[in-house]
């Protein structure tokens, strides 16, 4: 079922039933071939939808109440159209580190959403770090704050998992692993 409700509605004034958390919900993105490409925020997806990009394939539960409809959140979303997708990896930014980390910090080992968290440099970049794929993790502010301009070892905290660049089979683990705490992914993870 597609809405025309304008995604302007989705600005203020507009509400979600449950834990208020349910438009930061993760939702899986397929191609048009039904092929995970992507992670993104029910926010997003909603407005995906809205715009006729893509439909909703998954509910989650949750509702969006505007003033004269309410919508269904979605779960999992499919593209209308193709989208060629190389196979090389991503490019090297905020989203992409925190995807790679599942939004857990790589020194306390804590999830959390992606605004409660930081990127922190492994090596600091006032000693010669550089931001890579391999010197950049996410972080919670209390340990990025706790690390401050040390080295790990000199801080006594060691990153959880070496950094590495994240290629499309990583964001493939990653969604695999996801899919775990929906069940509703599982019949679209398939490799």
């Amino acid at each position: 079922m597609r809405s025309h409700l304008p995604a302007s509605m989705l600005a203020s004034g507009v509400h979600s039933e449950g834990d208020g958390h349910a438009l930061h919900q993760p939702v899986l993105v397929l191609n048009a071939s039904y092929e995970p490409i992507n992670v993104c925020a029910a926010r997003r997806a909603i407005v995906l939808v809205l715009k006729g990009v893509a439909m909703t394939e998954e509910e989650n539960g949750h509702f969006l109440h505007a003033a004269c409809v309410a919508i269904r959140v979605p779960s999992v979303i499919r593209l209308l159209e193709y989208r060629r997708i190389p196979h090389q990896s991503r490019a090297l930014s905020r989203k992409n580190i925190l995807l790679r980390d599942r939004n857990t910090c790589q020194y306390c080992s804590t999830m959390l959403p992606s605004g409660e968290l930081t990127l922190d440099h492994v090596i600091p970049r006032s000693r010669g770090g550089l931001s890579t794929w391999e010197n950049l993790v996410a972080c919670c502010h209390p340990c990025n704050r706790r690390k401050g301009n040390q080295l790990p070892h000199e801080a006594g905290m060691k990153p959880a998992r070496e950094p590495r660049s994240f290629n499309l089979h990583t964001s493939r683990h990653i969604m695999r692993l996801m899919g775990h705490s929906d069940d509703k992914w599982r019949k679209y993870l398939f490799y």
